[in-house]
């Protein structure tokens, strides 16, 4: 059996239950798997980069081939650089299927020996993105068993008290 390190890219901001589904699903299939925050200067997110760190780190704790880490640029360079074999993406609908299929085949164009892997999340978590839950709670709804509970306290300090 080949050993195989794999990336899963995201912004994770904030990181739902979808997210940790396909972490811990992962971390079944692949010998180690880097959960890589992307450093993107073009969107604002509502979390820092040190405090996703900090909510990811927290969260992956209990994987212990699972690690976090944060990278910028493109991703087939920075899995080269980490020497993986796979990249792990999530697909809830047509739509992100359409999008998703776009960048794989640009990165297999890019780098060959990089493969994509495809993972449907629970079928609980098929509607769940990360903008929702942010668009749910700003509008005072709830959003109990779509975040993590510590990852719901922060969203609702920095939303809803406008602490930071």
């Amino acid at each position: 059996m080949n050993l195989v390190r794999a990336i899963y890219p995201g912004s994770f901001d904030p990181l739902t239950n979808g997210h940790l589904d396909l972490i811990e699903r992962g971390s079944k299939i692949f010998e180690e798997l880097i959960v890589a925050i992307l450093r993107n200067s073009e969107k604002d997110p509502l979390f820092s980069e040190p405090e996703r760190r900090e909510m990811l780190e927290e969260m992956v704790r209990k994987y212990p081939n699972v690690r976090v880490d944060t990278f910028d640029g493109l991703l087939v360079d920075y899995a080269m650089r980490k020497n993986a074999q796979a990249v792990l993406r999530g697909i809830r609908a047509i739509s992100d299927y359409e999008y998703e299929l776009q960048m794989a085949l640009m990165n297999r164009k890019l780098q060959p020996q990089l493969e994509t892997v495809f993972m449907m999340p629970a079928e609980a978590y098929t509607y769940l993105s990360s903008r929702l839950v942010k668009e749910v709670i700003r509008l005072g709804g709830n959003i109990s068993g779509l975040v993590p509970p510590s990852i719901e306290g922060r969203l609702r300090k920095r939303l809803l008290l406008g602490e930071t």
